[in-house]
């Protein structure tokens, strides 16, 4: 009862912020993303009956505190749906820079997530798994279904679950990742979203928000999607800085690249557009033709940069991957 899974990290195009119900991890209102790859988490995940205590380890750490807490949230639904008591030995890496803002959590327990399914024995869709990932982070449940995708919102399994939108930007879209160092915990801007005065405000357009981007996706409108990405980042940060604790996440190095994109789309008609989760580090999305002087703007702003493309979604992997 062992296996391993890997799954790509998502950036948010129209984000989510603020949870109904903190232990299901049930969103205010829709959300739409895209995953990065080659970007990765891989995690082996074995349910043994002998085992009596649960181990779990990222990045050859031992998870402990609120961190084994959201992965027992997994584990335990798993267990339930298996019907097992097994103990469950688990072990995940990533290959890109965690807590900087560039959605490790999403990647991460949608790879635990179908781990775990799949060493379970349980027989489940994506969209399916994707409910078991949204326990762990509401953005695991997109990684789960990978590439472009649509989480609902709901009160229960069936309705808050992830399906993916197929779109023909998948080939062209390539994304800088801007890394600006910056340590970032979303959790507690989460949980005091409604707090803030700019969050019904939010919420009063979110819904055409999510309608105007399905559209665009539909149309393949580079320019369309992008825009609204740019736009909700600037509406997430509104909510997050206006909460009980004032979260500010940008760093200097975060405006000079948004003030860069702007110039190199405004001066030499570069299609290019900033995106940015809770977090300093920023997306530049682009296309292929033009990824390579995106990419030497970006660098001119003193920070390191990885290009991206489109990830699929969460995968299992052959036996000889196992991370143990």
């Amino acid at each position: 009862m062992k296996a391993t899974a890997k799954a790509h990290p998502i950036q948010g195009l129209v984000k989510y912020h603020g949870m109904r119900d903190e232990e299901l991890r049930l969103p205010y209102h829709d959300s739409i993303s895209v995953c990065t790859a080659p970007s990765h988490s891989k995690t082996t995940a074995a349910f043994d009956p002998n085992r009596e205590e649960d181990v779990y380890v990222i990045d050859g750490e031992e998870v402990t505190g609120r961190g084994a807490e959201r992965i027992d949230a997994v584990v335990d639904h798993v267990r339930d749906l298996a019907g097992i008591n097994h103990g469950v030995r688990f072990e995940s890496a990533n290959n890109f820079p965690t807590n900087i803002g560039f959605g490790s959590s999403s990647s991460g327990f949608a790879a635990a997530a179908m781990a775990l399914v799949e060493a379970a024995g349980l027989d489940m869709t994506r969209p399916e798994i994707s409910t078991v990932a949204r326990r762990g982070s509401s953005s695991a449940a997109r990684a789960v279904t990978g590439a472009f995708s649509h989480l609902r919102t709901g009160m229960n399994d069936r309705d808050c679950r992830s399906e993916r939108i197929e779109t023909d930007l998948e080939d062209d879209l390539r994304i800088v990742a801007g890394m600006v160092p910056s340590y970032k915990e979303t959790e507690e801007a989460h949980k005091e979203a409604a707090e803030s005065h700019m969050f019904e405000s939010r919420m009063a357009h979110i819904h055409s928000q999510i309608s105007d981007m399905r559209d665009a996706l539909y149309d393949g409108g580079f320019d369309a999607v992008f825009d609204l990405a740019e736009k909700d980042s600037l509406s997430l940060a509104a909510a997050t800085m206006t909460g009980p604790a004032g979260w500010v996440y940008w760093q200097p190095r975060t405006i000079e690249i948004f003030n860069a994109v702007r110039e190199l789309r405004n001066t030499e008609d570069v299609p290019v557009y900033f995106s940015v989760d809770t977090g300093a580090s920023v997306y530049i999305n682009t296309t292929e033709e033009y990824v390579g002087r995106v990419e030497e703007t970006v660098a001119d702003c003193g920070v390191d940069t990885r290009v991206w493309d489109v990830g699929g979604p969460a995968q299992i992997l052959d036996e000889d991957k196992a991370l143990f």
